[in-house]
């Protein structure tokens, strides 16, 4: 398992200030939709890597007529590490919404091609079992969570974790049968619920995550999602007394808010 690097920005932020070089072809396989507006691609990459729960990698898909917004894109893997394939799980904006790139991707069919990076990145699960975690998720940023716990669930490993799951409406909400193996309870709040819905109502802040569970001098919370939700929320909690080296982050760029 990788070290945790614990660093008060958010580490995703820097994913677009760096190009890396090292590429690898992977083959699609197939696709599966967890939402009308959200799908798996499952990748088989050329050659065996190697990571950590939680990491991410650089995806070049070259295609005609690219916007401004050019060919590349970091997403986290959303697949464990001992799956058969490497996979990304990402949202459809919708026509006049989306960028190029993603309307390339949600085009491909089995067989077609893409290329990867080496895996990267620090926001992975901490050495200690015992360390208590607090994971607070915003849409799609739900996606290092879902391999952390495929990740636990086959090791067969218990770690004392909270989890805030934000999404905007009830029909966002998706892998739950995952967390449900890994004995993770979602605590799920939804920003634009139907009348039907019977949970938590609202958007994530600072005052429901320190609501959650108290964070001792040991608790680790974990941030992901939209850049905006995820620069705000680190700012409140700091605000309310939680120090920054027990912060970790993890911003999805171009996402909306939750």
């Amino acid at each position: 398992m990788g070290w945790l690097l614990i660093f008060p920005i958010a580490l995703s932020g820097l994913r677009s200030n760096i190009r890396y070089n090292k590429l690898m072809k992977a083959i699609l396989d197939h696709t599966q939709d967890e939402a009308a507006n959200i799908r798996t691609f499952f990748f088989k990459p050329e050659r065996p890597i190697h990571y950590t729960a939680g990491q991410y990698a650089e995806w070049t898909l070259k295609h005609p007529e690219a916007d401004d917004r050019g060919v590349s894109r970091w997403f986290t893997i959303s697949s464990s590490p001992d799956d058969e394939f490497v996979t990304i799980t990402t949202k459809y904006a919708g026509e006049g919404k989306t960028s190029s790139f993603k309307r390339a991707l949600f085009e491909m069919q089995p067989g077609g091609e893409i290329q990867m990076s080496d895996p990267m990145g620090d926001f992975v699960l901490p050495i200690l079992i015992q360390t208590p975690l607090v994971f607070v998720a915003g849409g799609i940023g739900l996606t290092p969570f879902h391999s952390m716990a495929g990740w636990l669930t086959t090791h067969k490993e218990e770690r004392p974790i909270k989890f805030l799951y934000g999404v905007r409406s009830e029909e966002e909400i998706i892998f739950q049968d995952t967390f449900e193996k890994a004995g993770i309870r979602p605590t799920i709040i939804v920003s634009e619920p139907s009348a039907a819905w019977g949970g938590e109502r609202g958007r994530l802040s600072a005052e429901l995550i320190l609501g959650l569970e108290k964070p001792d001098e040991n608790t680790l919370v974990y941030l992901s999602g939209p850049e905006v939700m995820v620069q705000t929320l680190a700012k409140d909690l700091h605000k309310a007394g939680l120090p920054k080296n027990q912060i970790v982050t993890d911003e999805f760029p171009n996402y909306e808010g939750i």
